[in-house]
């Protein structure tokens, strides 16, 4: 499959949606050029969304990032969808109140808070402490072998709902390196107890289904053949924007990386629209 040039796909669509990690930035930040790229997208009467898997901070917060010296914010917090805000939505309908434990800074229990719940710190939940619901929210912000080692327990010991608001394996540190997300832990956990956890976010549809939703809002007469989803993972952006009906682009500059790409579309049988060595050229 050969490569195209991200900026020659922009005309052709009237929304994009990016992934943030390995698309827009990785666990340093912002990669350089994004604000001017965002930028640039704008002045051609495009509607730009991120769609991330990231619930370690608040949507505003999240935005904050992507600022331009001359032109402020780019991307409003009313158009970064988040799968913190899907588990909110979840808690807020399931609990209405009490406590839900988490593991995840201190930042990521805004998910909670504005779920209308009492957010506690695994790191602070006392031995035999009954909670209503316990969420797994980002991989940094605890101490891995006591605070996993308190889930751990906790999820045996009590009936309550586990929740998932970052489903990802990996993420993107730099150009070379991946880290192990909360997803892993999830997964490593849920084998462990035997016990099913309810997961948000991409490739759940339900992610671009809601980001869809907000885009309409805003374009009238929107087409799902209108959006183009341009994210770094086969598993996660790519799949789930093909199943819900959107033209794909994968970048290969986070998760996917060029050597592997060929091999690993033909082996999952996961295949985007288009493919791009990044959104930069």
């Amino acid at each position: 499959m050969l490569t195209t040039s991200f900026a020659s796909l922009v005309g052709r669509y009237r929304v994009i949606f990016f992934d943030a990690y390995g698309v827009l930035k990785n666990a340093r930040g912002i990669l350089n050029g994004v604000p001017e790229l965002l930028s640039w997208i704008l002045q051609q009467g495009k509607d730009v969304y991120v769609i991330t898997n990231d619930a370690s901070r608040s949507p505003a917060q999240m935005a904050a990032a992507y600022a331009h010296p001359q032109h402020g914010i780019l991307i409003p917090e009313s158009k970064i969808i988040s799968s913190g805000l899907l588990a909110k939505d979840f808690l807020r309908a399931k609990l209405r109140s009490g406590r839900v434990a988490y593991l995840g800074k201190p930042a990521s229990a805004f998910y909670i808070e504005s779920a209308g719940v009492t957010p506690i710190h695994i790191g602070a939940c006392q031995v035999g402490e009954e909670v209503d619901a316990i969420a797994l929210l980002d991989d940094e912000g605890f101490d891995w072998f006591r605070d996993l080692n308190i889930t751990l327990n906790m999820i045996r010991r009590v009936s309550a709902p586990v929740i998932v608001a970052n489903p990802d394996l990996v993420y993107p540190v730099n150009d070379r390196e991946v880290g192990l997300a909360v997803g892993s832990l999830a997964a490593m956990l849920e084998r462990i107890v035997g016990k099913a956890f309810i997961r948000f976010g991409k490739p759940d549809t339900m992610m671009f289904s809601h980001a869809f939703a907000c885009a309409h809002e805003n374009v009238p007469h929107l087409r799902r053949s209108d959006v183009l989803m341009v994210g770094d993972t086969l598993e996660t952006d790519i799949i789930g924007a093909n199943t819900f009906g959107l033209d794909t682009a994968l970048v290969l500059s986070g998760n996917t990386r060029a050597e592997q790409a060929a091999l690993l579309i033909q082996a999952k049988g996961i295949l985007p629209t288009f493919l791009c060595e990044s959104v930069f050229t």
